[in-house]
């Protein structure tokens, strides 16, 4: 158990558990490019506009590095940059406390503290909207009992890292359980980092947290739970929340746990919803949750009436002029702005090809990385926490993009082991949620906040599917086939649309797909020559389902077959590098 942070910090003024309308008071007063919304919720305006992965250590000897999937510090070296901070809070003089748990069964649940120096007063108040109170969790003797926290993050988001590399440090303390974030502001780091943490903790217990929305699916009278697994901006929520079956009910949207014989744990009270993009007719349940007065909101665009828009990317020099005050405050260049609004400087010039913007000119583009953190009572429909049914479906999305983009709409997987090895390599394209980067990626499980060797959870996630051996694995392309956005534009390549997923899962759920084995790569995909399948036919393309037509339809099968050939060769490289079993890298 951890020190109480009134010890720590005795001359400074602690607020515990404040109500959300006092956090409302405090970050209009204290948070720097926070705005009031026309439907009553706050929006906040970040410094940083993803998780800084790369400025993320664990406190260990370099000479364990091998035993981690993050970057080493020594502790030296952590234990100045952690003092650094307590000066900062000191010197601020108030502090934010959040006392809560991640997940509700006691059985899984964890007791967290969160820390926050009062710049940070929306992150405290998302974070206590995305976490279980006391009263769900504990007995009435605990609760008689001062908050004994088993995690905790501390995290000042104007505090810089001295000598470290952008003045950004995430330090990582698995053996107290603790992390410190240092000069960031955006709400992911308070997430993660409790989530990272969590990952350790339920791997140490025979566990494993999968980076996962989870609903509750009846069919045909049955009722059972589906896991979705899928890196930001793959369509992880959005999956999640679409209807499959008689009823869907919601059960988390982001991280759960996975235990023997098809046991899930929970994590998280609300939602942390990606709203580019997002459209009223296609995704109502999270639309209606956005635009809630209890919801709090980061990176969307404001409209000057106060609306907001899900679609904004570059801006006009007028649309620059009216947020030049906020840019300044959160460290973009003057002399830049204004060289963009008088018109010395086109936005062309500075954007490439993909629409990203050089460094220095970030304004230009509005990120995509937008989010919402809604409450899940805000959620019509969600499932009842305290009765969650076992999981019997778990599938992984890969949002595939680009000219060899040839992932099948629906892949299903036929052991463990094959489960295990697509598990592993995590493959989608990288989105807005990964900063500027862009391109392919890899991710072990999806799941980029597993602390320890990555290979660990192949080995994990096989054995906890061997206890479970009726259940469903499955993989879903939610993105292109044969090019990119620019692409299905000009008419030379397919997207993966909602309705395509929706009617994809919903036939695999209900028993009627009838499948057929890849010749190239040995797990099934829809049989889209049997008569059986017309249904799922007449509503998905047979393009999507099977690549490959749309490859030979289209004159290119030197890329297709490219492709097979390049993804078996990276795919074996890729799962070697983590010492995964032999079994699972031969599915490959």
């Amino acid at each position: 158990m951890h020190i109480p942070i009134e010890e720590l910090f005795p001359q400074v003024k602690v607020l515990v558990d404040s109500t959300q309308e006092h956090l409302r008071e405090i970050s209009k007063r204290d948070v720097p490019g926070i705005f009031e919304t026309t439907y009553g919720s706050l929006l906040r305006v970040t410094k940083r506009k993803a998780r800084k992965a790369a400025r993320t250590y664990i406190i260990s000897e370099e000479s364990e590095s091998g035993d981690y999937s993050h970057k080493i510090i020594d502790k030296d070296k952590a234990g100045k940059l952690i003092e650094n901070q307590a000066e900062y809070i000191r010197d601020r003089g108030e502090l934010i406390v959040i006392n809560r748990y991640i997940g509700l069964n006691p059985r899984y649940a964890v007791a967290m503290q969160w820390v926050y120096t009062t710049e940070g007063a929306n992150l405290a108040a998302m974070q206590q909207v995305m976490s279980f109170p006391r009263e769900l969790v504990e007995t009435k003797e605990q609760l008689a009992k001062p908050f004994q926290s088993q995690f905790r993050l501390i995290m000042t988001p104007d505090c810089p890292a001295e000598d470290m590399p952008e003045e950004i440090a995430i330090i990582v303390d698995l053996d107290n359980w603790s992390t410190y974030v240092l000069n960031s502001d955006y709400f992911g780091e308070s997430k993660k980092g409790a989530l990272r943490m969590l990952n350790e903790y339920i791997h140490q217990k025979g566990g494993l947290v999968l980076h996962a929305g989870a609903k509750e699916v009846v069919i045909t009278g049955k009722r059972t739970a589906m896991g979705v697994m899928g890196l930001s901006g793959t369509g992880k929520t959005t999956t999640t929340f679409s209807k499959q079956g008689e009823l869907t009910r919601p059960i988390q949207d982001d991280m759960i746990s996975l235990w023997p014989s098809g046991k899930i744990g929970i994590t998280e009270n609300g939602c942390f919803a990606k709203t580019f993009g997002l459209k009223e007719e296609s995704e109502p349940t999270i639309y209606k949750g956005t635009v809630s007065p209890t919801t709090w909101l980061e990176n969307v665009y404001l409209n000057e009436d106060g609306t907001l828009d899900f679609s904004k990317q570059l801006l006009a020099p007028e649309e620059v002029m009216r947020w030049k005050d906020t840019f300044i405050v959160l460290g973009e260049k003057e002399e830049n702005i204004n060289a963009y609004i008088n018109g010395t400087v086109r936005a062309e010039d500075r954007i490439d090809e993909d629409g990203v913007p050089e460094d220095g000119w970030d304004f230009l583009v509005w990120t995509k990385n937008g989010r919402s953190i809604i409450p899940l009572k805000e959620i019509k429909d969600a499932a009842d926490l305290y009765d969650i049914p076992d999981v019997e479906s778990i599938g992984m999305l890969n949002r595939d993009e680009g000219h060899d983009a040839a992932t099948p709409g629906i892949i299903h997987f036929q052991t463990p082991e094959q489960a295990a090895a697509y598990f592993m390599l995590g493959e989608t394209s990288k989105t807005s949620a990964a900063g500027k980067e862009r391109g392919k990626t890899r991710s072990p499980f999806t799941q980029p906040f597993f602390p320890r060797k990555f290979g660990l959870q192949a080995k994990r996630f096989s054995e906890l599917l061997r206890t479970m051996p009726d259940l469903d694995t499955w993989l879903m392309n939610t993105g292109y086939v044969g090019g990119s956005a620019k692409d299905k534009e000009d008419g030379k390549a397919l997207k993966v649309k909602i309705h395509h997923s929706s009617a994809m899962l919903e036939a695999m759920l209900s028993g009627k797909i009838i499948w057929r084995k890849d010749p190239d790569f040995g797990y099934e995909i829809v049989d889209v020559d049997h008569p059986s399948n017309q249904g799922l036919l007449d509503k998905v393309p047979a393009e999507i389902l099977n690549p490959v037509l749309f490859y030979e339809k289209n004159g290119r099968m030197d890329e297709y077959r490219d492709w097979v050939r390049r993804m078996k060769e990276e795919r074996r490289k890729f799962l070697l590098s983590y010492d995964v079993d032999k079994d699972i890298v031969n599915q490959v």
